[in-house]
């Protein structure tokens, strides 16, 4: 089962927000939200864990147990997230915050630039896409 950080950043990406912004919305500071998303960080209170829920729009009980679906009318996720798929530190974080406020086609820019510094090739890009 996924843990609770990991439901709570996952909860935030839903919806699409940043921790600046959830932590705005439940008036608590950015750190707070940073510590709740991280494996060994601290853990919130129920009543931020509700406020959490009303404002991503999961379920609160997905959100604090993991179990049932974390929208309504959507069937549980298996996996709260793709762990290749998010953020492993502040730096990819602001990267990744800073790429979905790009145009689509900015975006393609951005990644073909970032798969070059990496080493990878556009077509080992597109096959690990797909794997």
């Amino acid at each position: 089962m996924v843990n609770l950080s990991t439901r709570i950043r996952r909860a935030r990406t839903l919806s699409r927000i940043t921790q600046s912004e959830l932590a705005k919305r439940i008036d608590v500071k950015r750190s707070a939200v940073s510590q709740w998303e991280s494996a060994l960080g601290t853990t919130p209170s129920v009543s931020h864990l509700i406020q959490i829920a009303l404002e991503t729009g999961v379920c609160f009980e997905w959100l604090a147990t993991g179990r049932g679906p974390a929208r309504l009318g959507q069937e549980a996720f298996g996996e709260a997230v793709i762990l290749k798929d998010f953020a492993q530190d502040e730096l990819e974080s602001r990267g990744l915050v800073a790429l979905g406020r790009l145009s689509r086609q900015k975006k393609l820019v951005a990644v073909a630039i970032i798969e070059l510094l990496s080493g990878v090739t556009a077509v080992e890009a597109e096959t690990r896409s797909h794997t």
